[in-house]
């Protein structure tokens, strides 16, 4: 999260006085020595501010999920760079795969929605970590678990069954969370 592109993209935040942290796998990974693929940042700077910093900066931003808060700034140089930024938010309202959400700036109530634990660790560009729900520990114990309630969970997006069952076999020590695994049928 060093990379010259990073920088680029969370100088030009810190610039336009945007609070922003890395958050999800990015996080994840890089506390378990593990290659990062995609870098998410979040923030509770509404989007509007997000793609006015970006411009400034000379990062095109593309606003591709505006209605939940989420556009990813493209830095060119030295090499083509993708990032998400996404509003902080709260869910207001899901159906299946979909959500009404409330932009926010709250930390936690965005940590709240997340899915797994060990997704909703937030890490400072100075490296202070932020863990709201316990994530490290899970982490720490090679255990999945779902943020709050499985089933809740689960009834916002069905999807999850399938990433749980695949975050167990990546990230899981093979004991599994019973009240996971018991939501998850």
């Amino acid at each position: 999260m060093t990379a010259p592109q990073t920088c680029a993209v969370i100088a030009a935040l810190a610039d336009a006085g945007i609070v922003a942290r890395f958050v999800g796998g990015c996080v994840r990974d890089a506390l378990l020595g593990r290659a990062i693929a995609d870098i998410d940042i979040a923030t509770p700077a509404r989007p509007e501010e997000v793609i006015a910093a970006l411009e400034k900066a000379g990062i095109k931003p593309v606003p591709t999920g505006i209605e939940h808060g989420t556009i990813t700034a493209v830095v060119s140089t030295p090499e083509p760079r993708h990032f998400e930024i996404t509003t902080l938010r709260r869910d207001v309202e899901t159906y299946g795969r979909r959500a009404r959400v409330a932009f926010d700036a709250d930390w936690a109530e965005d940590a709240a929605r997340r899915d797994f634990t060990i997704n909703a660790i937030y890490l400072d560009p100075d490296g202070t970590l932020h863990d709201p729900v316990g994530g490290i520990a899970d982490l720490e114990a090679r255990r999945v678990r779902f943020v709050g309630d499985p089933r809740q969970r689960i009834a916002e997006d069905v999807l999850r069954v399938l990433r749980y069952y695949r975050f167990e076999a990546r990230f899981g020590g093979g004991s599994g969370d019973a009240a996971a695994r018991a939501a998850c049928r």
